[in-house]
C-alpha cells in the first residue's frame, strides 16, 4: 500500500505540535460518542514516534473515529502518502474537512460507523471512546483496527492496559510498547462536576 513520500511536509515534533494546535475542537460535542479532544502535544508525540518507526511517511494511514481530524492532519503533515479519516459524526467531519482545506491537505474524510469500514491501511491511528458512557465502546475500534492494519497506534485509559494486552493476544496480536500520559479532561458536558479532571491514558502500539 506504499504511496509517494512528501518530504517537504515533514516537520520537527515541536513544529508539528504547534501546527496541530490549529485543529478545531468539537462544536456541541456529543456525550454518547465521548467526543473529547486529543491534545495536540500528545497527538504530535504519537505520530512523530510512528514516523520515526517508518509507519507514516509514504504510507496509507487510516484515522478511525477521526473527529475533527487531529491524527489525520498529523499524519498528512508528516508525509503520509494517503490519509483516510472515518467518523460517524457529520458535524465533526465538517470541521475536519474545513481544517484540511485551510492546511491545503489532501485527506479523504468519510462518514461511517467504524464497523462498516471495509478498506485496509498500512497504519491506523485512533483515539476511540474510552467506554465511560457506553461499556466496551472501544472494542469495535480495536477489532477493526487490528483487522485493517499491521501497525495500530491507539489511546486508551491506562487502567485498561491489562485487558488490552490480553485482548490483543487473543486476536493474535500484541502491544509492543506503550506510554502513559496525564490527560486533562475539560468540563465539556453537563454531568461534569469539575472544571477539569486529570486521568492517566496509555498510548499503545499494537503489532
Amino acid at each position: 500500500m506504499n504511496a509517494v513520500v512528501h518530504p517537504l511536509r515533514v516537520m520537527r515534533r515541536k513544529d508539528l505540535e504547534i501546527a496541530l494546535e490549529k485543529v478545531p475542537r468539537f462544536e456541541d460535542p456529543d456525550p454518547s460518542l465521548e467526543q473529547y479532544p486529543t491534545p495536540a502535544a500528545i497527538a504530535a508525540e504519537i505520530v512523530f514516534d510512528a514516523y520515526r518507526r517508518g509507519d507514516i511517511a509514504g504510507m496509507k494511514v487510516m484515522d478511525l473515529g477521526c473527529g475533527t481530524g487531529m491524527f489525520s492532519m498529523a499524519a498528512w503533515l508528516m508525509g503520509a502518502g494517503m490519509v483516510v479519516g472515518y467518523d460517524i459524526s457529520e458535524k465533526a467531519l465538517a470541521s475536519a474537512r474545513m481544517c484540511a482545506e485551510c492546511f491545503g491537505a489532501d485527506i479523504d474524510f468519510k462518514l461511517s460507523d467504524v464497523k462498516d469500514v471495509c478498506e485496509g491501511a498500512d497504519t491506523v491511528l485512533m483515539n476511540p471512546p474510552f467506554g465511560s458512557q457506553r461499556r466496551n465502546a472501544d472494542r469495535p475500534f480495536l477489532d477493526k483496527a487490528m483487522e485493517s492494519a499491521e501497525r495500530v497506534y491507539s489511546i486508551h485509559m491506562a487502567n485498561t492496559l491489562d485487558f488490552l494486552m490480553g485482548y490483543t493476544e487473543e486476536k493474535g496480536r500484541r502491544i509492543s510498547s506503550y506510554k502513559i500520559y496525564k490527560y486533562d479532561i475539560p468540563h465539556t458536558f453537563s454531568f461534569h462536576t469539575k472544571t477539569k479532571q486529570t486521568v492517566e491514558i496509555a498510548a499503545v502500539l499494537i503489532e
